[in-house]
């Protein structure tokens, strides 16, 4: 061991009449913990959020969309065949999108609805998990037949709102029909509510429903011809790269959007939402290293003697440096290792033990998801301890400074 941190681990343990020295150490100490703790919490909620919120996303859109510019695409079964040829691509599903009105005998909305390959889509979208009551084959098996009825799957709070439930019928009605002598008349078919979803995203589950490609086809009276193909990728990551390959692939008048691109706002906020939480927090492990640089500057004035001998004995200034600046790390660094581990503690704790509920009304989960990240957590101890130093440079500026002649005399 160098003869600094001999000197220094020394200094820590203060006599007893520098025990007030050590109670405002021990202070620091505690002030490092809490902010430390307090920031792995948060960031470690607030990244549970956010992953939580990527899956839900994520279980009802597609990574990568392909469509057409000014029109849809015709000839989509040879446009399937190239993208499912692009590295990394694990699935491709053609889709028809459009603006309909649903009406009951209970109440009339508006949603968007989707026409999808129920086969080809299980693939691509993990709706099929999210289902609550029915299936998503029952989409086949409704259209199956000369005189069956179509089905549809609906949002949860979209069949509220209509008050359907299984089996129940309803009319689509869509903007898209036929020029008639009486002028334009929409296209209106009837369905039966075969399936309700329930992905826990207010937005989805109010304006979302689902039918068969044909079905959606008949809607919008357009021949065979889909709004555009949705791709599914092994990493969700990596799914800007795989767009920009097809796109590449396609060329004009093909473009595509990955799921970053369609929920970039969304993401931003929540990404500074977080740093904003990081730096307002990170204030407790400031006023902590107030303490500590507190703590440095009165053991400086009490160890001006100690200082004075040293130097007289030949110890350059850097290795009086070294002393004061090892002292702050030391109550910077357990307070660090403190916080980590209480906050890992407290942490798992609530990913354990979930007794913090949530109104259910308001989000759209129940209780605090968790998820620490390596990459936070170190982010954290680095940001903790780099305050830490930052207090020690002054104390340790003046005690390095010092006068041995002046501090003998008058000492």
């Amino acid at each position: 061991m160098a003869y600094e941190y001999f000197i220094g681990s020394r200094y820590l343990r203060a006599s007893r009449k520098e025990a007030f020295i050590s109670l405002i150490a021990l202070i620091s100490v505690g002030g490092v913990t809490v902010g430390v703790m307090a920031l792995i919490v948060v960031i470690a909620v607030m990244t549970g959020f956010e992953k939580d919120l990527k899956a839900r996303i994520l279980g009802i859109t597609s990574h990568v969309v392909v469509m057409r510019h000014g029109q849809g695409i015709s000839d989509y079964r040879s446009i399937l065949a190239k993208v499912e040829t692009v590295q990394d691509v694990e699935g491709a599903a053609p889709f028809i999108q459009l603006q309909a009105m649903l009406r009951s005998s209970q109440g009339t909305s508006g949603a968007l609805v989707k026409g999808i390959d129920p086969g080809l889509s299980q693939a691509v979208l993990n709706l099929g998990q999210h289902i609550s009551h029915g299936s998503l084959d029952a989409l086949d098996r409704s259209s199956s037949g000369a005189s069956a009825v179509p089905g549809i799957v609906l949002g949860r709070e979209l069949a509220l709102n209509l008050g359907v439930g299984l089996g129940d019928g309803l009319y689509v009605l869509s903007p898209q029909g036929t020029l008639s002598p009486v002028g334009h008349i929409p296209t209106m078919l009837r369905f039966e509510v075969v399936g309700i979803f329930k992905s826990g995203m207010y937005d989805y589950d109010a304006s979302l429903a689902y039918v068969r490609l044909n079905d959606a086809q008949r809607l919008q009276r357009t021949g065979d011809v889909v709004t555009g193909i949705e791709l599914r990728v092994a990493d969700v990551y990596r799914a800007q790269r795989v767009s920009d390959n097809i796109s590449k692939l396609l060329g004009f008048p093909y473009w595509t959007r990955s799921w970053m691109q369609m929920n970039q706002n969304l993401f931003a906020a929540l990404k500074l939402e977080k740093v904003t939480m990081f730096v307002i927090l990170t204030l407790i492990v400031l006023v902590a290293a107030f303490n500590i640089a507190s703590t440095l500057i009165m053991m400086v004035m009490e160890k001006k003697k100690d200082i004075a001998i040293l130097k007289a004995m030949g110890t350059t200034s850097h290795s009086i440096r070294k002393i004061f600046v090892f002292n702050g790390m030391v109550i910077g660094g357990i307070g660090t290792v403190l916080g980590v581990s209480l906050g890992f503690v407290l942490c798992e704790v609530l990913a354990q033990y979930p007794f913090i509920r949530l109104p259910s009304d308001v989000y759209y989960i129940s209780t605090l998801p968790v998820r620490m990240e390596l990459w936070d957590v170190g982010a954290i101890a680095g940001a903790a301890l780099g305050i830490s130093f930052m207090a020690t440079l002054y104390p340790a500026w003046q005690a390095a400074r010092m006068d041995p002649v002046e501090a003998l005399r008058y000492g």
